[in-house]
């Protein structure tokens, strides 16, 4: 992925959704030919020199220092996670340089799967690329059964944007692949000399006209909580709250664990769904020691 264009387009579309209203400018005479800032206003708002943040923009970030960068953050009203990825795409050439590298195979500790065995609701080992690296049997069940599919297929976005199976899954299938994508933008920013990142973007971008649209918004999204609406075949509507956990030894592998609402008709149907596909919690599920999806 090219660095500057990453850079470039990140802050033209920040900038692209704030009027200047919102950002307590004066109101200038004649017609506007961008949306929201101009570059001249952001480098006001952020007490830089027009020709600094045009250079910024540009991607040439060598000398840029973390105070500018706050600045710029500042001005574009950036969450947490969207001046995280600033700073990731604005780091020098020559400290990525040092980390490029082969990324090592991600590694599911024998005890996480002792976790997902023991957990009697869905639960899911999700890694890099949006991989999925394990999952116990109750979420094969509510979701697919990724242990079934090829290596490089176990994988979210995958399945959101190539399975037809997830657009009537999904209740609210436009938010869910905004957001599996946002995730896979705060990725490339980390790592945004991946092959296998690289391999599954150009997948997702020949197969699928959303994810070529929406990932030209370059939004970017860190999950912790929130709520899956699904509509699953065998059982029906269902509302989950989702819970995302560190996984520790490994900060790009996470623990996401659904759970209904107790005694609520979202909690009868998951019981009804281990019932009928014969799934358990306690029953251990096929696994393997060392997984690390090609894509």
């Amino acid at each position: 992925m090219d660095r500057s264009s990453e850079i470039r387009e990140f802050l033209r579309t920040r900038r692209a959704r704030i009027t200047p209203d919102q950002a307590g400018l004066a109101p200038h005479g004649g017609a506007r030919r961008v949306p929201g800032l101009r570059r001249e206003e952001v480098a006001q708002l952020a007490g830089v020199s027009v020709d600094y943040y045009i250079r910024l923009e540009r991607g040439r970030t060598q000398n840029v220092s973390e105070t500018v960068l706050d600045a710029v953050a500042r001005a574009l009203r950036l969450d947490d996670t969207e001046r995280a990825h600033l700073f990731d795409l604005a780091q020098p050439t020559t400290a990525r340089t040092r980390r490029k590298r082969p990324l090592a195979p991600q590694r599911v500790h024998p005890v996480l799967y002792r976790t997902l065995d023991s957990l009697t609701v869905p639960a899911v080992v999700q890694g890099r690329r949006t991989d999925v690296l394990a999952a116990n049997r109750l979420a094969h069940a509510l979701y697919t059964d990724f242990e079934a599919r090829p290596r490089r297929e176990r994988n979210f976005a995958r399945f959101v944007f190539l399975d037809e199976a997830a657009r009537t899954l999904y209740a609210d299938w436009n938010q869910v692949a905004g957001d599996c994508l946002a995730m896979l933008r705060l990725y490339a920013g980390r790592h945004p000399d991946d092959p296998q990142l690289t391999e599954l973007i150009g997948e997702l971008s020949l197969h699928s006209d959303t994810f070529r649209r929406m990932w030209a918004d370059h939004d970017v999204i860190a999950h912790t909580t929130g709520t899956k609406r699904l509509h699953h075949p065998l059982v029906g509507d269902l509302t989950l709250d989702y819970l995302v956990l560190a996984v520790e030894g490994d900060p790009e592998q996470t623990l996401t664990i659904y759970t209904p609402e107790p005694a609520s008709p979202s909690a009868e149907a998951l019981g009804l769904l281990a019932s009928w596909t014969g799934t358990s919690a306690t029953g251990p599920h096929t696994r393997e020691e060392t997984t690390d999806s090609a894509g």
